[in-house]
């Protein structure tokens, strides 16, 4: 009996690998981010969506695409999401941009990001700054009133 549940045991771990979820937790953290800053980028940007994310991986760059059309440069998008610790493309111009990022003191320190969406505790926080958007002309709908800051 005992050598039936040791190969029975055996057996179900070489397949346990088949049976476990196909999304994996990293897919589904970026599967949440792509619909915020789809959500974020059509409440401030006007138009078609353009995104470019600098060195964007191709997982994140087919997940993203689900939600908006990605771009592979600067020059040719809208709306730009700055992730990790990459800075502003060289070549990019911040005229008819909205720049996004995903850190918290990025944005306080440089004044072409209008907002962020960063991850905080397992929890996804979002934070724009007033003056900046106004300064941009934009206005965001009532549900984004609870993300605004007044510095």
């Amino acid at each position: 009996m005992k050598k039936l549940i040791i190969i029975l045991s055996l057996i179900s771990i070489c397949f346990a690998d088949q049976y476990t979820f196909l999304v994996k937790k990293y897919d589904k953290e970026i599967e949440l981010e792509a619909k915020i800053i789809a959500n974020i980028a059509n409440s401030t940007t006007k138009g078609n969506i353009k995104l470019f994310i600098p060195k964007i991986s191709e997982l994140e760059k087919k997940i993203y695409s689900k939600y908006l059309e990605v771009v592979d440069s600067c020059d040719k998008s809208n709306f730009v999401f700055i992730k990790n610790k990459i800075n502003k493309p060289e070549t990019c111009n911040l005229t008819n941009k909205v720049f996004f990022t995903n850190n918290y003191r990025k944005l306080l320190n440089k004044d072409m990001y209008i907002g962020a969406f960063f991850w905080s505790k397992s929890r996804p926080n979002i934070v724009f700054i007033k003056n900046r958007l106004d300064k941009k002309e934009i206005t965001l709908p009532n549900s984004y009133s609870q993300f605004i800051e007044d510095f």
